[in-house]
């Protein structure tokens, strides 16, 4: 089953929700999934290791970019531990470029926070009536705390909204094993 993202509004009854209260941007992107077994972090690992090649290229320049004014580098999207075991990931863990908050079977709360902004990610899935497929929604939720960090999202505002459907784009493709499961 194939379905193009499209933008809605962030899931009601998610944890991501909770969240919305101050923030500076939000957005959410869904697509359906026959991965219908999957948890939430697995769609998650999975779009990761499938990201867009133009994806990966835009975060290097972005780390490239942001170094000049003293920002960390995040790495790429894709860059994931594929022979991590799932079920060894908790609270605190590096996943990829982001810290994993909060995991649930059905929402996964990822992000990064520093001094200039606080960044929330949540991949939150909801099965279909019919149990033959689920809903996957990208929600991202953004605190900006100071002139920099506003500054910063001038630029990242836009390109995160043509990175973040792409990216879950590649998870409502054909089936496809992660971490070997």
């Amino acid at each position: 089953m194939r379905s193009p993202p499209f933008e809605v509004p962030v899931p009601v009854n998610s944890r991501i929700a909770e969240r919305l209260s101050g923030a500076s941007f939000y957005d959410a992107w869904r697509v359906t999934s026959s991965q219908h077994e999957r948890s939430a972090l697995e769609h998650f690992l999975a779009a990761s290791q499938k990201t867009p090649r133009w994806v990966n290229l835009a975060m290097t320049a972005r780390n490239r970019i942001v170094r000049l004014a003293g920002l960390k580098n995040l790495g790429t999207l894709s860059a994931v531990d594929r022979a991590r075991p799932l079920d060894s990931y908790l609270p605190g863990d590096r996943v990829g470029i982001f810290t994993l908050f909060e995991n649930s079977f059905d929402e996964v709360l990822l992000g990064d926070c520093d001094k200039h902004l606080d960044v929330v990610l949540s991949v939150h899935r909801r099965p279909l009536e019919d149990q033959s497929a689920v809903e996957i929604t990208l929600t991202t939720v953004v605190h900006v705390k100071n002139w920099l960090g506003r500054l910063y999202m001038l630029p990242v505002t836009p390109a995160h909204r043509r990175i973040a459907p792409a990216v879950l784009a590649s998870i409502a493709g054909p089936r496809e094993s992660v971490l070997g499961v």
